[in-house]
């Protein structure tokens, strides 16, 4: 059996699966051998996708469904002020960033404002992969050290650089021998009195073992809602004590905003803000640009000095106008129809319902997170807290079938990661807490 992996394998279609396929299904899931073998379709039985809008999907049926999975896609499917933008830009022009051009500086001053002071410089890519891979290289030319610390789950890229640093890639894409892997701060699972104490000293013992083999600590990298590792929100301000041991042993932080940021978490812009941490660096993907092919790097100038005084740097694409424009008008939509509080308000209201919900299904062991970002964590046993992974594997099919679409997260592929695109309303609770009672009654009764 090929080895598997915790992003690409726990929700995902199986040669196996194809007997079970209409027709038309199989027809599609057997041409898609042109692809390679690399390649993973969501559910047993996959979703024929057509067209979509706001919060909602359709498939080649007709069918309307929620997504309560996709961030990419930020602001929601198809928003109009992105479809307009894009197409406005295209018809007047697309090239790279050795041109001068005001859309890319307006939106630089537009994006550094967000950020806290110290961050005042910016780089574009064209996706959150590009943006870890060259925040890794930064790290390493500002400290002289090549040792990154990062999650047992976590996951940062598909380049060489960061799927090194992406356990969650799985045993076949081994770690990096200059990475170190911490434990994450599952205050579900984890019992001390302080995790920000607990999750600093983690850091620490990595940073003495590199010593201990004589490797130069450059840097930690991590989401701060550690997504991978099963939605991991914590206490706002428990990870100051980590950051605080990195920059103490001479390390950077970068901050990967790829799926907290853009008011994803509700109580900052970014995600790193919950936590009022200034990162020496700061990554960005495609929910920057609603799903275009965008991305960014925003750094302190002296930290992006190391590598930018002594290498010239040249994406070709990234940061083109047409994806800046993209970026500028998801930018504006956040901010003048206020999706940072909508995400607060509407996300606190469906906490509250799951929570509600959990009082009446023993198999849901914890819900947590903040804004639209919340993990549903399933257990055979409350006592115990035994994971039930073919529990959350069947929930996901049995969704599926009701409409709602999401995936699972975790190393025990057991925590259903609930991460709407910030158009979700909150009409659209009903349909998912209802779709999940409905479905856990079923599977569990």
């Amino acid at each position: 059996m090929l080895p598997r992996s915790t992003i690409m394998d726990t929700n995902s279609f199986q040669p196996g699966d194809a007997a079970t396929l209409d027709k038309k299904t199989r027809r599609l899931t057997d041409r898609r051998a042109v692809l390679g073998g690399a390649y993973r379709l969501f559910y047993r039985h996959p979703v024929h996708l057509v067209r979509g809008q706001g919060q909602y999907l359709w498939d080649a049926e007709g069918t309307k469904y929620l997504d309560v999975y996709n961030n990419v896609a930020s602001i929601g499917h198809c928003h109009p002020a992105v479809v307009a933008a894009v197409h406005e830009q295209m018809q007047a022009l697309n090239t790279h960033t050795r041109y001068l051009h005001e859309r890319i500086l307006d939106y630089s001053d537009a994006i550094l404002a967000t950020m806290p002071a110290p961050i005042d410089r910016v780089m574009y890519m064209c996706s959150g992969s590009e943006a870890n891979d060259l925040a890794i290289r930064i790290a390493r030319a500002h400290t002289g050290g090549t040792g990154l610390i990062v999650t047992r789950e976590a996951y940062h890229g598909t380049s060489a650089l960061t799927s090194g640093a992406s356990p969650a890639l799985g045993s076949a894409q081994p770690v990096d021998a200059t990475t170190w892997l911490v434990p994450a701060p599952d205050t579900y699972r984890v019992e001390t009195p302080d995790p920000g104490l607990w999750f600093a000293a983690q850091i620490q013992s990595c940073i003495d073992d590199m010593a201990a083999k004589g490797v130069k600590f450059a840097g930690f990298i991590a989401d701060s809602i550690f997504s991978s590792d099963g939605v991991l929100p914590g206490s706002p301000g428990f990870m100051q004590a980590a950051i605080q041991t990195v920059h103490r042993n001479g390390g950077v932080f970068i901050a990967d905003e790829v799926q907290p940021g853009f008011a994803r978490t509700g109580e900052s812009f970014w995600g790193f803000g919950r936590h009022e941490l200034v990162p020496d660096i700061v990554t960005t993907g495609k929910p920057m640009g609603n799903g275009m092919p965008v991305s960014g790097l925003m750094a302190k100038a002296p930290v992006l000095a190391s590598f930018s005084e002594a290498t010239p740097y040249f994406n070709t694409f990234g940061g083109n106008p047409v994806s800046i424009a993209a970026a500028q008008a998801v930018l504006n939509v956040i901010q003048t129809e206020n999706l940072l509080e909508h995400s607060r308000s509407v996300g606190e209201r469906l906490l509250s319902e799951l929570r509600a919900l959990q009082n009446k299904h023993h198999c849901i062991g914890n819900v947590r997170g903040a804004g639209l970002f919340i993990g549903l964590e399933l257990v055979r046993n409350r006592q115990t807290k035994e994971p039930d992974r073919a529990l959350a594997l069947d929930l996901i099919e049995a969704l599926r079938n009701a409409h709602v679409l999401t995936s699972v997260a975790g190393p025990y592929g057991n925590v259903l990661k609930l991460r709407p695109p910030l158009a979700f309303q909150h009409h659209d609770i009903d349909w998912l807490v209802g779709a999940l009672d409905q479905c856990l009654s079923r599977l569990t009764g």
